[in-house]
């Protein structure tokens, strides 16, 4: 028996993955399948138990039939009752009605579930939105009512981080200001350029920190914007400090949040600069989307670091040194940033040599925001 029990235990778990992956995969369409079956079952069980329980039709006695056997034959019997056309078309209708009936019925209930889904797909993008009348059954507004609790706590606490980012970053500021004073009185030209070097090493890591942590949470208007201009801009300045950035291709216009899509794509060129040595910006306009490459010439990365690196004080180097290796902030801050436009950031490393960032923006998405 004992041997016997594991076959059965998995012939069992085999079938019910069967049935599962039969079963209409939306809650729509199990609702709708269910009462689809219930509605069949029930017309199949009063048939039959019509036609098991009707009594006989009336008919001559037996004794009668059997002395006029070898007389007459016996008439042909009447066709079957469920067979009816008045029958059928009984049948039929009633069934048609119920089927709607029972369509309408799994869609309205479903339809709630289909309005929380769209309201958590865009709380991501906006999580300030209006939240959702409490309206339908008892359920829904029970689930309404815990996903706007849910919205508002968010919203607390992103309030509370934005006071925590403003403190922080006044404490922060004032002891860096204290000491970049006092290190200008020192007397030693040596201590007053290794003073000079760490203030300003603890002050770049301290704006990329706080950078990050404001992330999203005071986010900037949409505004059209030359993306074309920008790059151009952008290369102009990089180069004015002997940094190799050259730009090529055109793209129209796109609603963007001006000041965070340049500190993305900056720190794209900074990661390209400091890294392969120069930074290649490709801009293409692929009608409903427009796609920034920023490309450079260095080793690249290992494939298994690619997804790594995205990761917030991710390095991939072992050093601590911030000359080569940096906070590692700079590729999280513009991965939050294409977020924040709906996009996405993606790294490969290159055909021939170096790493390619790949920034993608959509159209409809950001036209669909009401700017």
């Amino acid at each position: 028996m004992g041997r016997l029990s594991v076959p059965m235990t998995a012939l069992a778990s085999a079938l019910r993955q069967t049935v599962l992956r039969l079963l209409p995969s939306t809650l729509f369409g199990r609702l709708a399948g269910l009462l689809f079956i219930a509605v069949l079952a029930s017309h199949v069980l009063a048939l039959t138990l019509m036609f098991e329980l009707r009594p006989p039709p009336p008919g001559p006695p037996p004794e009668v039939l059997a002395g006029t056997a070898s007389l007459h034959r016996p008439p042909p019997p009447p066709g079957h009752p469920l067979l009816h056309p008045g029958m059928l078309l009984d049948i039929g209708v009633r069934l048609g009605a119920l089927m709607l009936a029972a369509w309408i019925g799994a869609r309205w209930l479903s339809q709630p579930m289909r309005r929380l889904a769209r309201a958590a797909s865009e709380l991501g993008s906006d999580i300030h939105r209006t939240p959702l009348a409490e309206n339908g059954t008892q359920e829904c507004r029970e689930t309404t009512r815990v996903f706007n609790q849910m919205q508002a706590k968010i919203c607390q606490q992103l309030s509370e981080r934005d006071r925590f980012v403003a403190a922080v970053s006044h404490d922060l500021r004032t002891p860096l200001t204290r000491l970049r004073l006092r290190a200008e009185g020192l007397g030693d030209d040596g201590q007053r350029h290794s003073f000079r070097q760490d203030i300003h090493e603890m002050d770049a890591m301290i704006s990329a920190t706080l950078d990050y942590l404001r992330g999203a949470a005071d986010p900037e208007p949409l505004v059209l914007l030359d993306l074309e201009a920008l790059l151009h801009s952008m290369a102009d300045d990089s180069q004015a400090c002997g940094q190799d950035v050259q730009v090529e291709g055109h793209a129209a216009p796109l609603r963007v949040r001006a000041s965070a899509l340049r500190r993305c794509i900056g720190n794209l060129v900074e990661n390209a600069v400091r890294y392969g040595g120069r930074a290649q910006i490709r801009l293409l306009d692929e009608g409903n989307q427009v796609r920034i490459e920023v490309s450079d010439a260095g080793p690249g990365i290992p494939e298994e670091e690619l997804d790594k690196v995205l990761a917030p004080f991710y390095r991939v180097e072992g050093s601590r040194n911030r000359n080569t290796g940096g906070v590692g902030l700079g590729l999280s801050i513009a991965q939050d940033i294409a977020r924040q436009h709906q996009g996405r950031l993606t790294l490969r490393n290159g055909t021939t040599a170096g790493l390619v960032a790949t920034l993608e923006l959509p159209r409809q998405t950001t036209r669909s925001s009401g700017v």
